[in-house]
């Protein structure tokens, strides 16, 4: 494999993070890539809601460019994918079947998908209910790359038939990500687009304490929270905060809070880009429990809850030099190994490696017939 390569995204969005964690991925990723000296295209479906919220219309690290269906995506991109050294296909790409279908036989570089939701994507395929991915087409892909890691990468060979699953998590960027100084507006915020299994633990360790805690501070940012919420007043809400916003948010929390989806739960091993983006801005955080948390961050560099009473402890029994110790701890292992340059060198690392030959499509079979 060349020195400099040719590398295309698909995925869900990159110029807009409204309502997804996706972009952000992608954003450091990729901007890791392109201080590797890669030369990266992003392809993005051009829909309304994105379109609506871009926050980010001219990226700096690779080229950004919107199609419509995937036939004109054929069209309009074909040979630049035929040419890729590498394609990256996303979860929860638009008619991802399709496009994957579309791409599989097209790409003579390495194919892999890049699947930000593992643990939603497997439930997904085991109930034959997923639009962006089908079983048949794990083993297509050169690499599965997986946002979740542990015994999840084993389940992928053996129960879907992946060739190759590395992990491939979230990262910062230290550039973007990092303490401000600002004051201390809130006790304990939490940053977090509205997620149904996400709901009680927010209810169990943000808005109880709150109710406990009158005369504390509360803050909870994200979009597509139900009108029929009944927020204490002490818990301010905002409804989007743009990424460029997030360093200022994390630094101005006295503790911040991690909730991680009920099947990443479940999977273990699954950190979110929000747990690394408040440890690189030196925000001690209070996290829920889930197996491989500590094989990020030992129990000195997070505090972990279950019970209301974990946070009300924490937040009332830890004096400010154990918090911000606590804190420094976990910056400094996600600027050792967390960001996006690292996680950039993690992926093409994985694909210096040799590769396996790839099945005979099924459709190949019937085109030669």
């Amino acid at each position: 494999m060349k020195t400099q390569l040719d590398i295309v995204f698909l995925g869900l969005s990159l110029s807009s993070s409204w309502g997804n964690g996706h972009a952000t991925t992608f954003r450091g990723l990729l901007r890791g890539l392109n201080e590797l000296g890669h030369r990266v295209t992003f392809l993005e479906r051009d829909v309304p809601w994105y379109a609506h919220h871009r926050d980010l219309r001219d990226p700096d690290f690779c080229t950004l460019r919107y199609y419509d269906t995937v036939d004109e995506l054929r069209r309009s991109y074909d040979r630049e994918l035929q040419r890729a050294d590498i394609v990256v296909v996303g979860s929860f790409v638009p008619e991802g079947i399709s496009v994957i279908d579309s791409l599989s036989s097209l790409c003579t570089g390495r194919f892999c998908f890049y699947d930000i939701d593992t643990p939603v994507t497997l439930a997904k395929l085991a109930q034959n209910d997923c639009d962006y991915l089908v079983r048949r087409q794990v083993p297509y892909f050169d690499c599965y790359f997986s946002f979740a890691g542990g015994p999840t990468l084993e389940r992928l060979k053996s129960e879907f038939g992946a060739r190759r699953a590395e992990p491939l998590y979230c990262s910062v960027d230290p550039k973007r990500h990092h303490r401000v100084e600002t004051a201390i507006r809130w006790d304990l915020g939490y940053l977090g687009t509205y997620s149904a299994d996400r709901q009680q633990a927010l209810e169990t360790l943000l808005i109880e304490p709150a109710r406990r805690l009158p005369k504390r501070r509360f803050v909870v940012a994200g979009s597509q929270y139900p009108s029929d919420i009944v927020w204490p007043d002490n818990v301010e809400r905002i409804d989007h905060l743009p990424p460029a916003e997030h360093a200022a948010f994390y630094s101005s929390q006295r503790y911040t809070l991690n909730l991680t989806r009920a099947s990443m739960i479940a999977a273990g091993w699954s950190p979110s880009v929000r747990l690394f983006e408040a440890a690189a801005c030196a925000t001690p955080i209070i996290s829920d429990r889930w197996p491989g948390l500590d094989s990020f961050f030992p129990r000195s560099a997070i505090e972990t809850a279950g019970r209301v009473e974990d946070v009300l402890a924490i937040m009332e029994g830890k004096s400010d030099r154990a918090r911000l110790d606590t804190a420094r701890q976990a910056q400094a292992i996600v600027l050792a190994e967390h960001t996006g340059a690292a996680r950039a060198r993690e992926f093409i690392s994985a694909l210096r490696q040799p590769n396996q030959a790839r099945p005979v499509l099924d459709r190949d079979v019937e085109s030669a017939a």
